[in-house]
C-alpha cells in the first residue's frame, strides 16, 4: 500500500477515536445546567456586590432557584424592576422593596475637626488608619482620601470639603463603599423618608470627643429623653436612631447641643 495512504488512513482512524472518546466524556463529565438560576442570573443587575449576604449574583441565583430563600427583593442594584422580574420567574410575590442610600456619617471638615498630625504616603483611607488611626484628630472620623469614591461602581461618591459625600440618587445601596471604608462610618439609610440621622460614629467619652471635633456626638442623652417614639438610644457613648421607629418629628434636632444630629429626607431638597 502507498506509505501516503496508510498515514492518511492511521490518521483519520486516531482522530475517529479520539473524537468518539471525547464525545463519551463530555456526556460523562456534563455539568448540569440549572436554567432556572441562568435565567434568575440574567435579570439580576450584574454587580457581583454581594449586597444580597450572597457570593455575587450567581451565588444569589443559585439560592433562588434551589428554594434556599424566596427572598426576591435582596439585589440593591437591581430596584424594584428586578425584583419583579426575578419573582415572576419563580412564581412569588415580588413584596415591598424600601429604597436605601448610603449616608457618610461625619461632618468633621477641617473647620470643625483638625489633623493631629501631618500625613505623607499613600493617598489611601486603609493606609492611613494603619498609622495610629489616620492624621485626623477624630479616630473615627472620615478621612477624605477616597477609597470608597473608587469602589463605587455607580460614581455615586465624592470628596467635599475633606468629607466623602454620597449622592442618594446615583446610589444603587450596594453596599461597596461601606465594605471599603476601614472606618465603618458609613450606613445605609432610608431613600425618600424624613429620618433623623446621627453624623457622628465617635465612641469616646464625651469631652473626649468635644476635644478633637466641634460637632462630635458627645452621648448627652438629651436626644434619647425628647424622642416620644422610643427611637434613639445612646449606643456606645454615641446616639443611635432606629430608622424603623424614626418619625422626623424632629424633637431630637432642636435638643441636640453638638448639632450632630440633622432631620433630613434623602434624595429630595430639604
Amino acid at each position: 500500500m502507498n506509505p501516503i495512504i496508510l498515514a492518511v488512513i492511521i490518521v483519520s482512524a486516531t482522530g475517529l477515536v479520539l473524537g468518539l472518546i471525547l464525545a463519551i466524556a463530555s456526556i460523562i463529565m456534563a455539568v448540569p445546567v440549572d436554567e432556572k438560576a441562568e435565567a434568575i442570573q440574567e435579570v439580576l443587575a450584574g454587580a457581583n456586590c454581594g449586597a444580597c449576604g450572597y457570593s455575587g449574583c450567581a451565588g444569589y441565583a443559585a439560592a433562588l432557584s434551589k428554594g434556599e430563600t424566596t427572598e426576591c427583593t435582596l439585589c440593591s442594584p437591581g430596584g424594584p424592576d428586578c425584583a419583579a422580574a426575578v419573582a415572576e420567574i419563580l412564581g412569588l410575590a415580588a413584596g415591598e422593596m424600601k429604597p436605601m442610600t448610603a449616608v457618610v456619617k461625619c461632618h468633621g471638615t477641617p473647620d470643625k475637626c483638625d489633623n493631629a498630625m501631618n500625613y505623607v504616603g499613600d493617598l489611601s483611607c486603609k493606609t492611613a488608619s494603619q498609622l495610629f488611626g489616620g492624621p485626623k484628630a477624630c479616630n473615627y472620623g472620615c478621612l477624605g482620601l477616597g477609597d470608597c469614591v473608587k469602589a463605587c461602581p455607580y460614581d455615586a461618591l465624592s470628596i467635599v470639603d475633606g468629607i466623602a459625600k454620597v449622592d442618594p440618587l446615583a446610589c444603587k445601596a450596594c453596599k461597596m463603599c461601606i465594605k471599603t471604608c476601614p472606618k465603618g462610618i458609613i450606613e445605609l439609610v432610608p431613600l425618600f423618608e424624613l429620618k433623623t440621622v446621627n453624623f457622628c460614629m465617635n465612641k469616646d467619652k464625651g469631652n473626649m470627643t468635644s476635644k478633637q471635633c466641634s460637632v462630635g456626638c458627645i452621648g448627652c442623652m438629651k436626644c434619647v429623653k425628647a424622642c416620644e417614639f422610643d427611637a434613639i438610644h445612646v449606643e456606645d457613648n454615641k446616639a443611635a436612631v432606629d430608622y424603623d421607629k424614626c418619625t422626623g418629628c424632629g424633637k431630637c434636632v432642636e435638643g441636640c447641643p453638638k448639632h450632630c444630629l440633622e432631620l433630613v429626607t434623602l434624595g429630595c431638597e430639604k
